[in-house]
C-alpha cells in the first residue's frame, strides 16, 4: 500500500510542472502571431498611406471590398470554384504520383523507361500548356483540372522516388532474409520509409497548385479568385485585387494547416514529422 501511495502521489509531481510550460508556451506562440499579424497590417497600412489607393489598397478599404464582393456572392462562389478545382487536381496528382512514384524507385528498368519523360516535361510550366488545355478541353472545369493535375503529379513522383531510393539497403536485405516477398516488402519497409516524402511532396505540389490556378482561371474561367483579380484589373478596382490575393493567401494557409493536422494524425504509426 505504502508503495502505491507513494508512486501515486508521485506522478503529479513529474507532470504538473509540464502543463504550465506547455500553456506558455502556446500562448507565446499565439502572441507572436498576433504581433507578426499587427506589425504586417501596420506596414500595410503605412505603404498604403504612402503611395495612395490608386497603388495600394489600405486595410480598411480591401476590408470593405471583401464585404461588398462577400454580399453578392462573388468571393464564395470563387473561394469555392477554386478550392473544388485545386482540390480536384492534387488530388489525381497524389493518386498517380504515389504509385509512380513507388513503382519507379522500385523497380529500375521502368525508372530507366519513364525518367527521361519525368525530366523532360517537369521543367515546362503549366501556364506553358493553358492554350493547349483550353483547345483540348474546353473552358470548362476539365482544362483548370488537368493543368493543376500535371502541376502536382511530377512534385509527388519524384519525392515518392526520392523516398524509396532513400530506404536502408540493410533494412531491404534483413526483409528478403526473412522470407519477405516484394509485396510485403513494399508494404511493411519501404511504405513506412517514404511516407514523410510522401507528405512533403503532398505540400510542395499544392502550393504549386495554387500558383497554377490564377494563371488558368485568368485566361478560361469565369468565376474563381484567378478570374476575380484579373476582372478587378480591367474594372481598375485595385481594392478587389487585394482580395483576392488575401484571400488566395489565407486560402493556402489553411489548406496547408489541414494537410499537416491530417498527415500528423493518420500517419502518426509511420513516426512521420510534418
Amino acid at each position: 500500500m505504502t508503495v502505491v501511495s507513494a508512486d501515486a502521489a508521485a506522478t503529479p509531481s513529474v507532470e504538473e510542472p509540464r502543463r504550465p510550460g506547455a500553456v506558455a508556451g502556446r500562448l507565446r506562440s499565439l502572441g507572436m502571431f498576433v504581433v507578426s499579424i499587427a506589425a504586417g497590417i501596420a506596414v500595410w497600412q503605412l505603404l498604403a498611406m504612402r503611395y495612395g489607393s490608386a497603388l495600394v489598397a489600405s486595410p480598411g478599404q480591401t476590408l470593405s471590398a471583401a464585404r461588398e464582393l462577400a454580399a453578392d456572392g462573388t468571393l464564395g462562389n470563387s473561394v469555392i470554384a477554386s478550392s473544388r478545382r485545386i482540390l480536384i487536381g492534387w488530388g489525381l496528382g497524389l493518386v498517380v504520383g504515389v504509385p509512380v512514384g513507388l513503382l519507379m524507385g522500385q523497380v529500375p528498368i521502368i525508372r530507366r523507361l519513364l525518367d527521361p519523360y519525368i525530366e523532360f516535361f517537369r521543367f515546362i510550366p503549366p501556364v506553358a500548356f493553358v492554350t493547349l488545355a483550353v483547345v483540348w478541353l474546353g473552358i470548362g472545369e476539365s482544362s483548370k483540372v488537368v493543368l493543376i493535375f500535371y502541376t502536382a503529379v511530377f512534385i509527388v513522383t519524384l519525392n515518392t522516388i526520392a523516398g524509396v531510393l532513400s530506404v536502408n539497403e540493410s533494412k531491404l536485405r534483413a526483409a528478403a532474409s526473412l522470407g519477405a516477398n516484394r509485396w510485403q516488402i513494399m508494404r511493411n519497409v519501404v511504405l513506412p520509409s517514404t511516407v514523410p516524402h510522401i507528405v512533403t511532396g503532398a505540400r510542395l505540389a499544392m502550393g504549386n497548385s495554387f500558383l497554377t490556378i490564377v494563371s488558368a482561371e485568368i485566361v478560361a474561367a469565369q468565376v474563381g479568385l484567378g478570374a476575380l483579380i484579373w476582372t478587378s484589373r480591367n474594372y481598375g478596382r485595385i481594392d478587389w485585387v487585394f482580395v483576392g490575393i488575401i484571400v488566395l493567401g489565407i486560402l493556402g494557409f489553411v489548406f496547408d494547416r489541414v494537410l499537416r493536422i491530417v498527415a500528423a494524425r493518420v500517419l502518426k504509426r509511420y513516426e512521420v514529422k510534418v
